[in-house]
């Protein structure tokens, strides 16, 4: 494809990249265009409402099930997807993990921390990712959650059954549970960036009330690819991650044959610097919910399988006010991330792009003394926070820690000292 998209987030979109190839008044017609067989790729029950109903009918080359038996890749997954064993009620936080350049994106994730799982259909796994070798002929299947990829150094191609996407630092892309997809560097260099696992309701945005129609994220900047597809014979090998084990099967041709399609279950990018911030223009200090892109719902209203929420470039205008973020215990728990620049928070070092912190429920957290020192007698004028890209996932379960985020190469072991030197002012 030549990098274009369609837009609109959550629509029912069609494409083809031969003319003719999508059926105009069927989906599964007795005999498809040009010999292509029709497949339904379904993210959600038959019988889900329609506003939740999730589908794609894609017109292949070759139908899915053309592949060999799958066979366990124990190794592999002992080092990759590791499952996230230990409660930790301490705050804790992560260097970046070491630069993988020889490795492609299976062989270089890690996972960090999680909560639930695909058998509970519920919770999130923070996985790190460094690659810097292309899949070649080998290709992926997550069938277990949604995958949202957040680079942090380093530009991806994802080439999907749908299309191929591009992402760069400071935007996000998506991958739906079930569909079949490479991840390639863009460029010589390292990939280092974060994955986070979904296995709740899928992704959405968050309702706006009284915010009304415009601010956060709005769908029109959501972007899915057009049709793309992949004719090609040989020995290839697709690798599926089954209840948070891989597996591997051999298939004689390339699973990303898909010459048409249509359908509101598809890969999609976003561009977080698009996101419109709404914050205060009067005094004190608003909720970090006005942060959320996107959310995955849960079946209490208002409280977040897990919310994706970004702190980006933006004004600070507040009078007579704490500008950063305030001290805080919280009945979520949230595992925060640094694509790019300085956390307003945590501005005496530590918290570095690529790293991260993990802050479980009522887990007490807030800014470090320097920050706190230095905001408390600034001048409050109007500041601009530019140059800066953190996330957070947030979600109503409590995060476990895995073996690889309790060894020494990427954990912090003096976190706490942030917050040690702070002073009794009482009188």
């Amino acid at each position: 494809m030549e990098n274009q998209y369609l837009s609109g987030f959550g629509n029912h979109f069609s494409s083809e990249a031969r003319a003719g190839a999508l059926p105009v008044d069927q989906n599964s017609p007795q005999k498809v265009a040009m010999g292509l067989y029709a497949e339904q790729l379904s993210g959600s029950a038959f019988t889900a409402p329609r506003n939740h109903n999730l589908y794609s009918w894609l017109y292949r080359i070759r139908p899915s099930v053309m592949h060999k038996a799958y066979v366990p890749l124990k190794e592999l997954s002992a080092k990759t997807f590791t499952k996230p064993k230990y409660i930790n009620p301490n705050q804790m936080r992560w260097n970046p993990i070491a630069a993988a350049g020889s490795q492609d994106f299976v062989e270089g994730i890690r996972t960090i921390c999680g909560s639930g799982g695909v058998e509970e259909h519920r919770g999130i796994h923070v996985h790190l990712y460094s690659f810097g070798k292309g899949m070649g002929k080998r290709y992926f299947m997550n069938a277990d959650g949604d995958f949202m990829f957040v680079p942090q150094n380093g530009s991806i191609q994802l080439k999907t059954e749908v299309g191929v996407i591009e992402a760069e630092p400071g935007e996000i892309a998506v991958v739906p549970r079930g569909m079949k997809f490479q991840v390639n560097p863009l460029g010589n260099g390292t990939c280092t960036g974060y994955v986070g696992e979904n296995f709740g309701s899928p992704f959405q945005l968050p309702e706006l009330g009284p915010i009304g129609a415009n601010g956060l994220a709005h769908r029109r900047h959501f972007l899915t690819p057009v049709a793309a597809f992949e004719d090609l014979e040989g020995q290839f090998e697709l690798i599926g991650k089954f209840s948070g084990e891989l597996w591997s099967a051999e298939m004689n041709h390339s699973p990303l044959d898909v010459v048409a399609w249509h359908g509101n279950y598809v890969s999609y990018k976003y561009d977080l610097r698009k996101f419109n911030a709404i914050n205060t223009v009067s005094f004190d200090h608003p909720d970090p919910s006005i942060f959320t892109v996107l959310t995955s719902p849960s079946e209490i209203p208002g409280t977040a399988n897990v919310d994706f929420a970004i702190f980006p470039p933006r004004w600070m205008v507040a009078e007579h006010t704490f500008r950063p973020p305030y001290f805080h215990r919280n009945c979520m728990s949230e595992y925060m991330g640094l694509i790019y620049g300085e956390y307003d928070a945590k501005t005496a070092g530590g918290f570095v792009p690529g790293g991260g912190s993990l802050h479980n429920f009522y887990s007490a957290h807030g800014p470090d003394v320097d920050a706190f020192e230095k905001a408390s007698v600034a001048e409050l004028k109007p500041v601009r926070l530019s140059q800066t890209m953190a996330f957070m996932f947030e979600s109503r379960s409590a995060y476990r820690v895995t073996d690889f985020a309790m060894g020494k190469e990427i954990l912090q072991a003096d976190y706490q000292e942030c917050w040690q030197g702070f002073k009794k002012n009482f009188k």
